[in-house]
């Protein structure tokens, strides 16, 4: 996501960094990748206690809800993982390795409710064949793909709360190797001055982050 690497600029520029090298990697290659060496800091993941046992977090850079893409003429009503669970014919794209697989589970979509792709333009291709129903990903990141696709074809769907409780809003940060305490909390003094100024919101909102991104993670930094 663009928003990611122009927030990991300004920060690493702000404290110092001349030279930023970027690596095209995997998602599946994000740990491991940084909790070996290959390179410092990765982009901002959603925290997950398995995911910290690896790696070393920032502190909170956004937080996004979760989301469905799906297509226009679908009539089954998919807006919440729960909603997935009480249709048993209702299909889920997921790709592998990403948060939203779990939640689903949490939520009591069984697995053969639930297919796994590798990367997300398969997962948008089997949505617009029918092949599943909904593609689970971030709220923001759908609206952005709905958007770019053509809502003609494709719609973005935010997730409604269950009733009785209220919409759990996962926090994402960049992780760095357990070794690399001096670049973390250098990154986190910079980022706890950063976040939530104008210019940080300015910055975001070209990427259509607004303030249910932005303001809660202004109180746990």
């Amino acid at each position: 996501m663009g928003a990611d690497i122009d927030l990991a600029t300004v920060v690493l520029r702000a404290i110092g960094a001349t030279e930023i090298e970027h690596y095209l990697t995997t998602f599946s290659e994000l740990l491991d990748g940084v909790a070996t060496g290959r390179w410092n800091m990765n982009v901002p993941l959603f925290i997950t206690p398995e995911r910290a046992q690896q790696v070393a977090f920032s502190v909170p850079v956004w937080a996004m809800a979760d989301g469905f893409l799906v297509r226009t003429d679908n009539d089954k009503a998919l807006d919440s993982y729960a909603s997935v669970a009480e249709r048993r014919d209702a299909r889920l794209g997921i790709i592998a390795g990403q948060v939203q697989h779990e939640s689903a589970r949490a939520a009591g979509v069984s697995e053969d409710q639930i297919v796994v792709y590798q990367q997300q333009a398969e997962a948008i291709e089997a949505v617009r064949a029918g092949t599943v129903d909904a593609y689970a990903s971030t709220a923001l990141g759908n609206r952005i793909l709905a958007e770019r696709i053509g809502g003609s074809v494709l719609r973005a769907v935010e997730h409604r709360p269950v009733t009785g409780s209220a919409l759990e809003i996962p926090f994402g940060a960049f992780s760095f190797s357990k070794n690399s305490d001096d670049l973390r909390h250098a990154v986190n003094r910079e980022l706890r001055s950063y976040l939530g100024s104008a210019a940080h919101r300015e910055q975001m909102a070209r990427f259509g982050f607004t303030h249910k991104e932005i303001d809660p993670v202004l109180s746990v930094g």
